[in-house]
């Protein structure tokens, strides 16, 4: 083969990585690659074979090197050939000519040569056009031994400086260096000991001369140097010839020495002493001086009543009130105005007015109610619409009204249907309280009905009544003026015919969409492609998101659309009203599949009673309409319809 490469060595930056280095140049045996590693500090380790690496030689084209570990971030990895200096080439005598044998031996020769230049390469050599008499060492090891090697003045090398000694120069030189630092610092440090004494004392006098401001003809405002002034501060007053000493805290200049006038007034004190001691009288009335003191606040408030004169004329009245207090107090327990009912010193009837709710209230054993009727009239109605799982209804309903009812007069009704007394409780007279949570959007009506006791008042005593009773079987009828009650005869048949029927209602509903494994689907109210019940009659509102519009079908693959009773009402919400003999029905998305699911229409059960009659045989009733009546009733003019203590209907002439 030629030789036409001159590259000997491969360099790597190992990266704790990469474990194939590749060398791009030919070996002639995998003996004669030598693998180095080159740490960051300059130790080199030389590899071994299988114990390191491995080698997939390619021939002319170079191969790859292989680690067990990948080299260490900061290692350089060195490929170098390192061809085998023995000649191995024997040419037998009148043999042909062995091209190929021949060839190979100058390729080892030239890769030998090739890795001989490395080395010169990397050898110290002297330039050729300079000139050294000699570059051989002639000193045996141990004359070298200690020693540099240098440059004679004919410029061959030598073997003559001592390194011990040029230490030991090296060692004394950076002493002296560091003596001559610590003197510098030492130096450093006296000045600024010096300049910080200087700043010192020149902060102690700037001190000294905003406390003392020497003497002055009046009053300073500021110190000496412009500042404010700092509390204790003195200056002479020459005016006055007294020392002053300034209050901070009452920003004014105080005599530290009695003036003149203040020398006159101790003067004045001391001839209160002598020859008459009247202070010593005044002394004497300590006790009671302490005490008046004490009132300091009652004699200002006794100063600022004018009526004290008419307070006094009354005294007999404030006497009989102390006389009676027990009874004023017992009156206060009994009788409280207050915001919310009070908690204490309760006893069966006490009576508090609830500003809150502007109306009088009662204590009874089953707490606080209203001591009259809390319905004004004879009825009241809430409504409510219900949140999921919601149980406490009160407070405002969906027209503003506040809920308030006497406890055992009131019905309650979830979707038109009355609930059971075991359904609910209803005794704070404030709120109601389902035992089992409403589903979302189901509405609860509340009606409270007011609470009266009728007098017992003579019928003669009504205005526009005969003075005396009628005959036994006459009733009171309007006369045919139609200004005045006269007795007559009942004699008008009427039937009243009782009928069931379903009170359709308006439910609002919530879809919302949201992705399971991967697929979006419908949460009706919050439940998965929950199977609804749509009672025909009943009108239903689904309010959507507008990206999934939710419409109806007949058949669970939501080919056949059904539109009967169905309204778009805009991209987020679609009514409907359920038909009579509606079919099974199925919900989609229209833009969607596999979203949806299925909607039964049952025929819902009668939820509300209405009286059909025949006016007093005004009207009739025909045969079918009788036959349908859930229960009927056989009346005439004149008759009072009532409820009797067990709660029955009952009819009295």
């Amino acid at each position: 083969m030629t030789v036409s490469s001159l590259t000997v060595k491969n360099s790597y930056n190992a990266d704790n990585t990469t474990t194939s280095f590749a060398y791009t140049f030919p070996i002639h045996s995998t003996s004669e690659l030598t693998v180095i590693l080159r740490a960051s500090n300059g130790t080199e380790t030389i590899q071994s074979i299988t114990t390191h690496y491995s080698i997939v030689d390619n021939g002319s084209a170079g191969g790859q090197v292989i680690f067990g570990t990948a080299p260490a971030t900061g290692n350089t990895v060195v490929l170098l050939r390192d061809t085998n200096l023995t000649q191995e080439t024997d040419y037998i005598a009148n043999d042909p000519f062995p091209a190929e044998t021949h060839e190979a031996a100058l390729d080892k020769i030239t890769l030998q040569q090739q890795e001989l230049q490395e080395e010169l390469n990397r050898a110290i050599k002297i330039s050729r056009s300079n000139d050294i008499a000699s570059s051989e060492i002639t000193q045996t090891a141990a004359t070298r031994a200690g020693k540099l090697l240098a440059f004679d003045s004919s410029g061959n090398l030598e073997v003559s400086l001592d390194a011990s000694s040029i230490a030991t120069n090296a060692t004394a030189a950076a002493n002296s260096a560091a003596s001559a630092l610590s003197h510098k610092n030492d130096a450093e440090t006296a000045k600024t000991a010096a300049e910080t004494a200087k700043t010192a004392a020149e902060s102690l006098l700037d001190n000294f001369d905003d406390r003392f401001l020497g003497a002055k003809t009046s009053n300073p405002s500021v110190d000496n140097d412009g500042d404010a002034l700092v509390d204790g501060a003195l200056y002479f007053d020459t005016t006055n010839n007294v020392m002053k000493v300034y209050d901070l805290s009452g920003t004014a200049w105080r005599q530290i020495q009695l003036s003149n006038s203040d020398q006159a007034n101790v003067n004045l004190v001391a001839g209160q002493i002598s020859p008459t001691n009247n202070i010593s009288t005044v002394a004497a009335q300590n006790a009671n001086l302490t005490t008046l003191a004490g009132l300091n606040t009652e004699i200002s408030t006794l100063a600022g009543i004018s009526g004290l004169s008419s307070l006094a004329a009354a005294s007999s009245a404030v006497t009989n009130v102390n006389n009676n207090l027990s009874s004023v107090q017992n009156f206060a327990d009994v009788y409280r105005i207050a915001s919310s009912a009070p908690t204490s010193s309760l006893n069966q009837g006490d009576l508090y007015f609830d500003t809150t709710a502007n109306e009088l209230k009662v204590y009874k054993n089953s707490g606080w109610a209203a001591a009259g009727s809390t319905v004004n009239g004879t009825a009241n109605r809430f409504e409510y619409t219900a949140t999921a799982g919601q149980t406490t209804f009160s407070g405002a309903d969906n027209n503003s009204a506040v809920l308030a009812y006497d406890s055992g007069f009131c019905d309650i009704y979830l979707n038109g249907v009355k609930l059971a007394n075991a359904d609910f409780t209803a005794t704070s007279g404030n709120s109601v309280v389902l035992a089992s949570g409403a589903a979302a959007n189901d509405i609860l009506m509340v009606v409270a009905y007011g609470t009266f006791q009728l007098a017992n008042i003579s019928i003669n005593d009504l205005t526009d009544t005969p003075a005396g009773i009628g005959s036994a079987g006459q009733a009171l009828v309007v006369n045919g003026a139609g200004n005045a009650l006269v007795y007559s005869n009942a004699s008008s048949a009427e039937v009243y015919g009782f009928e069931k029927y379903y009170s359709p209602s308006t439910i609002n509903i919530t879809v919302t969409v949201s992705s399971v494994g991967g697929s979006n689907k419908y949460f009706i109210d919050g439940v998965q492609q929950q199977t609804l019940n749509l009672y025909e009659g009943n009108t239903y509102i689904f309010t959507h998101p507008s990206g999934h519009p939710f419409r109806f079908s007949t058949d669970s693959g939501n080919s056949s659309a059904y539109t009967t009773g169905v309204t778009v009402n805009s991209s987020t919400q679609v009514t409907i009203v359920v038909a009579s003999g509606a079919p099974t029905l199925y919900y989609y998305c229209s833009s969607h599949s596999g979203m949806g699911g299925q909607a039964n229409t049952p025929v819902p059960a009668n939820n509300s009673l209405r009286v059909v009659t025949t006016n007093q045989g005004a009207d009739n009733i025909s045969e079918t309409e009788y036959n349908g009546f859930t229960d009927v009733l056989f009346a005439a003019s004149g008759f009072v319809f009532s409820l009797n203590a067990s709660g029955k209907l009952i009819a009295t002439i």
